[in-house]
Order: structure tokens, then C-alpha cells, then sequence
């Protein structure tokens, strides 16, 4: 078979973090014959190299190339390009993971739409990753219809006749921003970008001792200098004009107007500001002309307007005041409506002192120039805020806790202002979400695990994520689990701060059926068992009743699951004499996969009748064999994985 993609990995001292990476790459749904993986060993000069020959020696997909050190990754991704025989490349740094299915994906939706650049949805695990970029499907994307800029790591897939066509490879040596370079140019000069964005391809991990390239410090005028190489490609494959002064913003406001807000200027000690701003201040009245910053908001303008006249103090002082400005979202209702979870919450931003209000009267804020001082800044962010109230945005994010994997949530908002004291408001907005577990994952079901709820704010200057919650003192009341799309999905409260998240599959205890009694159960003259269970359903669904005696016989019975009144599930099932003879029964509830719910219910058969009681509770040594088992269980699933 011809290789369908080559996976260039360069490797340099990875240490344990290499063993998850090259897990992920081979299991990889793409059959071993399709595809290929290009180890570019770097100089390592721990064990990596005697780990890497040896995968290959055991797999005949994986090669590797050893090489004496370059001082960064540019040089083995050109080496890794050379040595591919892929239709594809796709780039992995040594310390990430793939999704399993995404080379497979990839390439399918490369081909299918002609691509000569696959851009995969990205999770990050410790890391940021673009977000706004990932909210759908692009299968045409261009730099003037999608935000592509926003991702400019070199995690992509490239058509490898398109690399040769255009000559495009990474810049080499010890530098900064190389990937920046490559990526660009292959924006501009492709014939197709496709964004993949319903499924999580890319996974970049953040290392414990946070040794990942992209955290450590560097130096200010050497990184600066690399910058300007890409603003070279940007000036080099556009013309004069909007276009050109959206694409340098990116740079603008990434590269130098973040890194000079907030928490994240206020971390750095004072010679390496100075310093960073002497860079940054020469960039920006070198390359950008009053069209780039223009485009940004308000408070991005504001900061790059004090970059531009070089005014540190200025600039530590806003930092200050915005490093309290954050947002704030308060789940309202939470209920089960036609099969999915409708949550109602409130969102505003707020500072140390409380929410923020704006005067009620104030003049809209000049479109460039830097402001006199921190109050100017503050009335202007205010006045920005409140005449873009009309395009506020809320929006609910659903992000998986342990891969990082987030999804966007249908939202409808409604924007308010709410009068405070003094002549102020407060700008509100309220949102209705809802979360159908059967498509909530990018169109796919909810797979098993804990899903956190997010709420993503975009206010005047602002665009940023909280978590939904914490729940108010008085309520509001959570809806019982629901039995949805062949899951069983809990709504509950974290313990620590009471936000709203989603346990699929896992939770037991907390469903609330460990609280049935003999009362909710009862047995009819035609030998059916019924149910009432703190269970929702949206319609009748198939389950099975599981009935099992104490020396291990099973039994099985199909059952249905009816709605009752909203918050309480109807189970029947057929529960016949002759099959279950004389004895004690456990039950236990079957609604999706393998995993049985345990009731605590017994049925006792005999005399020609069933009788429902319910099952005393385990004393001290078998809840000690329980949690020993489970304890065990969860060891064997780690080593597990491992080993994979």
C-alpha cells in the first residue's frame, strides 16, 4: 500500500513524556501499512536514542533518523520532510499526543476537499490552544474567512507535493518563531486549507517541570528579530490594505499586547519588562501602521497604544487594574427538556469591588490614541463596553477533565442593562444553553468520563472563560441523572466550589437509587416488576434488568424505562416464576454498555410469588473488599494504558 502520511516527530531529551506520545501514534486507526512515523533524534543525549531503535525494530512503520544537535526544531522537521514518503507530513512534537483517529481523519478530509493544509481541532492539556478557530467545520478556509491565523504551531498536515512545489520548509538553527514562518507562508500560498474541527486530533501537553520550548524565557532582542521574519511573509504574500493589517494584528496582539497585560506582565520582574517593551516598542513604530492596531479592542488598543509610546509606567499601572477584571456566570435553572439539558445562566464581568458598571450616559471612546491615564483608560474601557453591549457574546463551552477536549454548546443570549447605584448599570447577559448528550461532543455522544461547564464571555475589551458556577446558596435545584443517547448523564456540584459539571457513566451513589425503598417497587399478578427510579428519560427506552444470586447466577430480562413525571423513570420488566425458581435475587440495572447499576432491592421467589425488599447494606469487611477491588481495578486499567 502507498503511505498515506508521514508523522515527523523531532526528538530531543523527552524523558517519560516521549512513551505517551508514541502510545498515541500507534494506536492510530489508520492501518500500520498507510501510514508511517519519522523519529528525528536531535542529539538526545539521554537513553531516547536506544529507545527509538528499538520501537523500530519491533515496528516496521516507525523509522528514525539520528542526527547531531541543531539547537532547535527546524532542522529535523526539514530532515523528517526529506526522509517522508507520505502523501501527507504531519508534524508532532516529541512531548504531545494524537487523538487515535486523527491521521485517519485528517487525511480522508484533506482528500476529500482537495487541501494542501489540514488544520486538526486541538485539546490542550495544561496548555491554551486557540478555541474560536475550532468552533465548526471549515472545509475552504482562507486567512480573510477564518481565523486561521489564530494557530500558527506547526501541528498541521501538509500535502507533501505542495512542500515541494513551493519549496516551503522551516527556517534552522537556534531561533525563535520558525513554525510562525512555515505556517504563514503555507496559509498564503496554499490552494486549500480545511479545518477539521469535530474531533480532537492534536493534543499539546504541558510538562510537569515545564520544560515545553514554548515556556521558557527568551531573549527579548532575538526573538523580536525572528518576529519580523514573519511579518516579512505576511508583507511579502499580501498587498497594502485591511487584509495585510488584520493578519499583522495577530502578532501585534498575541506576541506583544498580551504578554503586556494583566497577571501575565505583572509576573515578569522589572528589567525583563523594560526590556521586553524596548523590543516591542521599536517593532511597532518600525511595522505596524495605524490600521493594525485600530482593529483591536478596546483595552488590546489601549495597551498598544501605551507599547507605542513607550510608557512602562502607564502600562504596569493598567496592568494592575486589569488583573482583577473577570468573569462571572451564575447557572440560574438547570433542567432535562425534550432529551437534553437546558441550563439558564447570567453573565457580567466584575472587579475586587464587585460587578463592573459603566455610567449610564458615557460617550463612546475615540477610535485610536492612548488614554492620559488609568481613569481615562477605565471610562473608555467602560463607555467601550457599554456601546458594544449589542454584540456581547456568552457562550457555554463543554470541556472534557481529563483530555481537555472542548465543544461549544448551542446558546441563545439577551443583553440587559441593569441599573446600579449612582446613574450606573450593570451590563448583563442571560443565556439559555442546552447540552444534548447524544451530539454534544463536536456531533458525536458524550463518551464516559467528567465534562466541566465553562462559560466564555465577550464584553466590550474582553473575551474570557469561568467556570459556570458557583451555584448560588439557594438553589438552584439539579435535575436527576438522565438516561440519554445510551448514557447515563449526572448533573452535579463540585465539592470544593459548587460549579456545575457533568458526570457520564461513572457516578453510583450519587444517582439517588441507593434511596429506594420496598415502596417504590412492586410486583403484579402477571409476574411484571415496576420501578419507580430517580432516573429521566425523554421516551420509552430499552434496558435490561440484571438479576444475580449469591453464588453468582446471572439472570437477564429486557425492561423499559418510561417517563413518570419528569424527574422519575417507570422501570418494567418480566420477572417469571419458572425462571427464577426458589431463592434470593440482587438487581441491578443495565441501561448502556456493560456497566450494571446496582438497586438495592432483593427479590425473594417461593410459594408461587415474588416478593420485593430492600437489600440491607453491606457491613464493614465486604464494603472493605469493595473498595479494595476498586482501588485494584483502576491500578490494572493505569498499567494498562501504559503499556500501550
Amino acid at each position: 500500500m502507498p503511505v498515506k502520511v508521514s508523522v515527523v516527530v523531532p526528538v530531543y531529551n523527552p524523558g517519560p513524556y516521549l512513551e505517551d506520545c508514541v502510545s498515541s501514534l500507534l494506536r492510530q486507526s489508520l492501518p500500520d501499512d498507510e501510514y508511517e512515523v519519522i523519529f528525528v533524534d536531535d542529539g538526545s543525549t539521554d537513553a531516547t536514542p536506544a529507545r527509538l531503535d528499538a520501537l523500530a525494530a519491533r515496528h516496521p512503520h516507525v523509522r528514525v533518523v539520528h542526527q547531531e544537535n541543531s539547537g532547535w526544531s527546524g532542522k529535523p522537521r526539514n530532515v523528517g520532510i526529506e526522509a517522508s514518503r507520505g502523501e501527507f507530513v504531519m508534524f508532532v512534537d516529541n512531548d504531545d499526543q494524537l487523538g487515535d483517529e486523527a491521521l485517519e481523519r485528517m487525511y480522508e478530509y484533506g482528500v476529500a476537499n482537495k487541501a494542501d493544509v489540514i488544520v486538526g481541532k486541538m485539546a490542550g492539556k495544561g496548555r491554551p490552544v486557540p478555541v474560536e478557530l475550532f468552533r465548526r467545520n471549515h472545509p475552504r478556509a482562507t486567512v480573510e474567512n477564518a481565523p486561521l491565523i489564530d494557530s500558527l504551531t506547526p501541528h498541521k498536515m501538509l500535502r507533501r507535493s505542495f512542500l515541494d512545489r513551493t519549496g516551503l520548509r522551516f527556517p534552522e538553527g537556534r531561533r525563535r518563531l520558525e513554525d510562525h514562518v512555515f505556517v504563514t507562508e503555507a496559509y498564503l500560498r496554499a490552494g486549500n486549507v480545511s479545518v477539521l474541527s469535530d474531533y480532537v486530533c492534536y493534543y499539546h501537553v504541558k510538562r510537569d517541570d515545564d520544560s515545553n520550548a514554548g515556556f521558557q524565557r527568551f531573549d527579548p532582542a532575538g526573538y523580536f528579530a525572528n518576529l519580523r521574519e514573519a511579518l516579512d511573509v505576511v508583507e511579502r504574500y499580501t498587498e497594502p490594505g485591511p487584509l495585510r493589517d488584520r493578519l499583522l494584528r495577530r502578532w501585534l496582539r498575541v506576541e506583544m499586547v498580551d504578554r503586556m497585560s494583566g497577571r501575565r506582565l505583572l509576573a515578569m520582574p522589572d528589567d525583563y519588562r523594560r526590556a521586553l517593551l524596548r523590543e516591542m516598542h521599536a517593532v511597532a513604530v518600525e511595522r505596524f501602521g495605524p490600521g493594525v492596531a485600530r482593529g483591536l479592542r478596546p483595552g488590546q488598543r489601549f495597551v498598544a497604544a501605551l507599547i507605542r509610546e513607550n510608557r512602562y509606567d502607564d502600562l504596569v499601572a493598567y496592568a494592575e487594574w486589569e488583573s482583577g477584571v473577570r468573569p462571572t456566570a451564575v447557572p440560574v435553572a438547570v433542567e432535562w427538556q425534550d432529551g437534553a439539558l437546558r441550563v439558564d445562566l447570567t453573565a457580567e464581568y466584575a472587579t475586587a469591588a464587585g460587578p463592573l458598571t459603566v455610567p449610564a450616559d458615557a460617550p463612546p471612546p475615540p477610535a485610536d490614541g492612548a488614554p492620559g491615564d488609568l481613569a481615562q483608560a477605565v471610562a473608555w474601557l467602560g463607555a467601550a463596553a457599554a456601546e458594544g453591549l449589542g454584540k456581547a457574546t456568552a457562550d457555554l463551552i463543554l470541556r472534557d477533565r481529563e483530555s481537555g477536549a472542548s465543544f461549544f454548546q448551542p446558546v441563545a443570549v439577551t443583553r440587559e442593562r441593569v441599573p446600579a447605584a449612582d446613574g450606573a448599570v450593570r451590563l448583563v447577559l442571560r443565556a439559555t444553553a442546552t447540552v444534548d448528550p447524544g451530539t454534544a461532543a463536536g456531533g458525536d455522544p458524550l463518551h464516559g468520563g467528567l465534562w466541566d461547564l465553562y462559560a466564555r464571555v465577550g464584553l466590550g475589551g474582553w473575551t474570557k472563560e469561568c467556570r459556570l458556577g458557583p451555584a448560588p446558596a439557594q438553589g438552584p435545584v439539579l435535575p436527576p441523572a438522565g438516561v440519554v443517547a445510551g448514557r447515563v448523564v449526572l448533573p452535579y456540584w463540585t465539592k470544593q466550589y459548587r460549579n456545575l459539571s457533568l458526570d457520564v457513566d461513572r457516578a453510583a451513589k450519587a444517582l439517588g437509587v441507593h434511596g429506594l425503598t420496598a415502596a417504590d417497587a412492586a410486583v403484579s399478578d402477571t409476574e411484571t416488576l415496576t420501578v419507580a427510579l430517580p432516573l429521566y428519560v425523554p421516551d420509552s427506552t430499552e434496558a435490561t434488568l440484571r438479576l444475580t444470586t449469591a453464588s453468582g447466577r446471572a439472570v437477564d430480562r429486557p425492561a423499559v424505562l418510561t417517563p413518570a413525571d419528569g424527574v422519575r423513570a417507570l422501570l418494567s420488566s418480566e420477572v417469571p416464576l419458572d425462571e427464577l425458581r426458589g431463592g434470593r435475587w440482587r438487581t441491578g440495572l443495565r441501561v448502556a454498555g456493560d456497566r450494571v447499576l446496582g438497586l438495592p432491592l432483593l427479590l425473594t421467589t417461593g410459594r408461587g410469588r415474588v416478593e420485593v425488599t430492600r437489600q440491607p447494606p453491606p457491613g464493614p469487611l465486604r464494603r472493605l473488599i469493595r473498595a479494595a477491588r476498586r482501588l485494584l481495578g483502576a491500578a490494572l486499567r493505569s498499567t494498562t494504558t501504559r503499556r500501550a
